[in-house]
């Protein structure tokens, strides 16, 4: 038989004790942090010491007290004091009430409980990188209340007076009615570029159904009063004859107009039959080779990508004829997954882009700009590139819509909203 042990009464009584010791032990540990925790969050304390695998680290907060506290905490700002592990060691009111948190839940917590997956990894960067020269990064915080808020975070090492531990100052913009002014001008964008649109429409229809009739039947008249002229009225014959090819010319760039204007193979062929044509009749204009490198559209794309696409190259092709003076164009067009995208390149001189109000005062032209808000316009993004040597490009990335799933547009900067720092 195996010995049975058993405990005596003074072991028992032993063992209770100990309990009773740890537990009690653990209960004035406990108020001690609470009370710790709540002179943090109140205001009290000057600085706060945390353990960590490196030992002990002292965080101070000077000037809690001082008269620009009172600032911070008027503004209209959300204000944080982080550790570089990202631990609130300071936040204002504006900042608890934009994450719709009680303040004392805010601070003394980890900056993380507000962060998607995706946003902790950008921020990591900027957060190492805040001590050389400061950064910007917008991004989604999650409320408390379960929606989220679009913000913009300044950040920016704070003066360490003699420390040894590096603090982060970060600023919060909230950014809920600057996306509503940009969803108000992208709403007043549309409808101008509609209203742009029918009037396009109309004008073309009245160049083609009116006044090219009109020029032709002139030219028709022109013939028939060259043809009528006695053979002794050779100078008035070749005056007529000369009225008659003026006007021909004439009636030929109205029609050109007209089809720049609403171009009818747009509508009835798509948009790759439409760079071909609007290829050949650029070269024939202007004397400019152009090349389409590669026109791959497996199915026709909605009408209005189609038509933006269309008036962005319309616009880039100005541009290459008024100022570039460049022999050679290329256009490439391709879609991919989720997004078309349209780049042309011309070997001409190069331009600053981003001085596009200098440029728009000397043509009087809205070219760039107009071209951005296209793209904008349909949810895509236009980038312009051009150095010396090495001519200019323009590339317009579209995102195409699920039609079928009734899916919306959404542009890459939908996705990820970041400034560069």
């Amino acid at each position: 038989m195996k010995p049975t042990l058993k405990s005596s009464k003074s072991e028992k009584l032993k063992l209770q004790c100990f309990s009773v010791s740890a537990f009690q032990g653990l209960t004035a540990r406990l108020a001690v942090a609470e009370e710790t925790v709540r002179a943090i969050r109140s205001g009290e304390v000057d600085s706060v010491m945390v353990a960590g695998k490196e030992g002990s680290q002292v965080f101070t907060l000077d000037g809690a007290e001082h008269d620009y506290r009172l600032l911070i905490e008027s503004m209209n700002e959300g204000a944080l004091m982080l550790t570089v592990k990202k631990m609130i060691l300071y936040a204002n009111e504006r900042f608890a009430r934009m994450v719709k948190c009680p303040l004392e839940q805010v601070t003394g917590s980890s900056f993380r409980r507000f962060l998607s997956t995706a946003d902790r990894a950008m921020l990591r960067p900027l957060m190492k990188q805040s001590a050389k020269n400061g950064s910007k990064i917008q991004m989604l915080l999650n409320c408390g209340d379960g929606s989220q808020l679009p913000v913009q975070l300044s950040i920016q090492e704070l003066d360490r007076n003699g420390s040894d531990q590096l603090t982060i100052g970060m600023v919060v913009t909230d950014l809920t009615e600057s996306r509503r002014n940009e969803e108000r001008l992208r709403a007043l964008t549309h409808r101008v570029v509609q209203a742009q649109e029918a009037e396009r429409g109309r004008v073309a229809l009245e160049l083609h159904d009116h006044i090219t009739q009109l020029l032709c039947a002139i030219l028709v008249r022109c013939q028939t009063l060259a043809n009528q002229l006695p053979a002794r009225e050779k100078p008035l014959k070749r005056e007529a004859l000369k009225l008659r090819e003026l006007l021909g010319e004439a009636a030929v760039e109205v029609e050109r107009i007209s089809h720049n204007l609403r171009p009818s193979v747009l509508e009835n062929l798509g948009l790759a039959a439409v760079l071909r044509d609007t290829g050949r009749e650029f070269t024939e204009r202007t004397g400019v080779v152009l090349t389409l490198a590669s026109v791959s559209l497996a199915v026709r794309l909605p009408g209005d990508i189609e038509l933006t696409l269309y008036r962005i190259l319309q616009e880039a092709l100005e541009n290459v004829a008024l100022h570039a003076r460049a022999r050679h164009v290329k256009v490439n067009l391709t879609m991919k997954d989720d997004f078309v995208q349209l780049v042309i390149h011309d070997d001409g001189v190069s331009f600053n882009p981003k001085n596009l109000s200098a440029r728009r005062k000397k043509h009087g032209r809205l070219g760039l700009l107009g071209m951005h808000e296209r793209a904008a316009y349909v949810g895509g993004t236009l980038n312009v590139h051009s150095a010396p040597g090495k001519g200019t490009t323009v590339t317009a990335i579209i995102p195409l819509i699920d039609r079928a799933s009734g899916g919306g547009r959404r542009s890459r900067a939908d996705r990820i909203r970041k400034t560069k720092p």
